[in-house]
C-alpha cells in the first residue's frame, strides 16, 4: 500500500474535521474517521478501525483536559459509569464467540433511531427542569454545577435514574466489546436523556470517560500491527488540532445547539449499523 503526499494531506484534513465533530458531541472522532478511510480513501479496513483507536486517544487527550480545567466535566459520573462500561466491554468479549455479529448490528441501529425520540422531544430544552437527586446520586454526590459562559452563570444540576444510567452502559460497553466499536454515542444518550444531565456536561464527560477505553484497546491494535504510521499520524495530529478547536467552540455554545447537531450525527450512525448488518457497505 503507498500513500501520496496529496493523500496524507487529505486525510490530515478530513481528520480535523471529525476531531471537531467528536470534541463537541463526546462521541470520539474514531466513528467518523473509519468511513472516511475505508469509503473516500478506499484503505484497507483494519487500517481504519487501528486509526480510529488512535482518533478516540487523540479526541479525548486534545479537549478532556480543557473540558476538566474549565470544570465542565464531571469525573464522578464519568468514573462511576466507566465501571459499568469496563465490565459491559468483558461480558461482550466473552459472548464474542457464540453471537451472531450481523443481527446485533441491526439491533444496535434500531435502538439508536429509537432513542432519537426523547431528544427530539425536549429539543428546545436548555437546561433539564425539577430534576432532584435520586439516593444513590446522593450518596455518590453525583451532582455539581459549571459555569456556562454562553448563559454567563454558574449552572448547578442535580442527577437521577443513575441506577438505569449504570444498567445502559453496561449494554453500551457490552455491544462495543461483541461488535468492536465505541461507545460514545450510549454514553451521552445515558447521561443527556436517563441521567438528565445537561448536554454540555454530557458530551465532555464522555469524551473524557473514552479516552480511557480507547486506551485499554490500543495495545491490541499495535500488538497486531493494524496502526500504520502514514495513516495513523496525520489522523492523529488531524483529531488533535479539531478537538483543540472544539473545545474552545463549545463552552459557547447553547446546549439545544449542541443537541440539533447531534441528532443528525447520531441517525447517520444508526443507519450505517443497520445497512452493514444487511451486509451492505457505504
Amino acid at each position: 500500500m503507498t500513500l501520496t503526499l496529496t493523500t496524507i494531506l487529505l486525510i490530515f484534513s478530513g481528520s480535523i474535521l471529525a476531531g471537531l465533530m467528536g470534541s463537541l458531541l463526546g462521541l470520539g472522532g474514531g466513528i467518523l474517521i473509519v468511513p472516511m478511510l475505508s469509503l473516500a480513501f478506499g484503505l484497507p479496513i483494519q487500517y481504519a478501525v487501528g486509526a480510529s483507536v488512535i482518533a478516540i486517544i487523540a479526541t479525548s487527550s486534545g479537549s478532556a483536559a480543557a473540558y476538566v480545567r474549565d470544570r465542565l466535566s464531571n469525573i464522578r459520573v464519568g468514573m462511576f459509569l466507566e465501571t459499568a462500561t469496563v465490565s459491559g466491554a468483558i461480558v461482550g468479549a466473552l459472548l464474542a464467540a457464540i453471537v451472531a455479529p450481523q443481527l446485533l448490528y441491526i439491533i444496535f441501529g434500531i435502538v439508536l433511531l429509537i432513542s432519537l425520540l426523547p431528544i427530539l422531544v425536549k429539543l428546545g430544552e436548555e437546561l433539564p427542569q425539577n430534576v432532584k437527586n435520586d439516593r444513590l446520586a446522593t450518596t455518590l454526590s453525583l451532582a455539581s454545577s459549571y459555569p456556562d459562559k454562553r448563559l454567563g452563570e454558574e449552572v448547578a444540576y442535580e442527577v437521577t435514574n443513575t441506577g438505569w444510567g449504570f444498567l445502559v452502559m453496561c449494554v453500551a460497553g457490552c455491544l462495543s466489546g461483541l461488535l468492536g466499536i465505541g461507545s460514545g454515542v450510549f454514553k451521552v444518550l445515558a447521561m443527556d436523556t436517563i441521567m438528565r444531565i445537561p448536554m454540555k456536561v454530557s458530551t465532555t464527560t464522555s469524551n473524557f470517560m473514552i479516552g480511557v477505553t480507547g486506551a485499554a484497546s490500543a495495545s491490541i491494535y499495535f500488538a497486531r500491527g493494524d496502526v500504520h504510521p502514514l495513516i495513523a499520524a496525520p489522523v492523529a495530529l488531524g483529531i488533535l488540532a479539531g478537538s483543540f478547536v472544539g473545545a474552545r467552540i463549545l463552552p459557547l455554545m447553547k446546549n439545544t445547539t449542541l443537541r440539533k447537531i447531534f441528532i443528525p450525527v447520531l441517525s447517520l450512525i444508526a443507519l450505517q449499523m443497520v445497512l452493514h448488518g444487511f451486509g451492505i457497505s457505504w
